[in-house]
């Protein structure tokens, strides 16, 4: 496990915050993987779940201040329930950071944001008119496939990247991601 510093955590927070203030297709940012990768690497899993959450927070803030002004709505707080909910397969994944169980995660990820996500969409509105029917269900899961199919891109992308870097960075033995042992804690 490592125990991130607090300029780690300040840049992996930034980091996940400019995948969704830089231009990019809907959906697709690095949030649903850096939850992952928390719940899979942090030693403390209050910075599993602060990391994501607070790159969400920050670039809401700043999306609702200059990008979405004057549209009337503000962010969806729900998706912070489901990025959290995703934290929990990241600590599934400790000790198993291999490709298959990391993409496997990935894609469950994805499949529980969008079933949760659409779900909540449906049934509260947020100025949609999906009857509140199984029919109007599927009706507005199946409007929103084209955002799962990107929020799984993000995932398995930045996923690759953030698995496969500290993997790498393990592998040549770079100081600052090996992890802590028992003793020196």
């Amino acid at each position: 496990m490592l125990k991130p510093s607090l300029w780690a955590i300040a840049a992996l927070v930034v980091a996940a915050a400019a995948t969704r203030l830089a231009p990019h297709w809907w959906n697709l940012t690095a949030v649903g993987a850096v939850c992952l990768f928390g719940g899979a690497y942090f030693e403390r899993k209050w910075a599993a779940f602060l990391v994501p959450l607070a790159a969400l927070a920050i670039s809401d803030v700043l999306l609702q201040t200059f990008v979405y002004r004057g549209f009337g709505w503000g962010p969806n707080y729900f998706k912070y329930v489901c990025f959290a909910l995703t934290v929990p397969l990241g600590f599934a994944l400790r000790g198993r950071t291999a490709f298959l169980p990391v993409g496997f995660a990935a894609i469950g990820a994805t499949a529980m944001f969008f079933l949760l996500s659409n779900f909540e969409v449906w049934f509260a509105g947020h100025g949609l008119s999906y009857p509140r029917t199984p029919a109007g269900l599927i009706e507005c899961y199946i409007a929103a496939l084209p955002f799962a199919k990107n929020m799984l891109y993000g995932n398995l992308f930045f996923s690759a990247l953030l698995f496969g870097g500290m993997e790498f960075a393990k592998s040549r033995r770079v100081a600052a991601v090996q992890p802590t042992s028992p003793a020196a804690a």
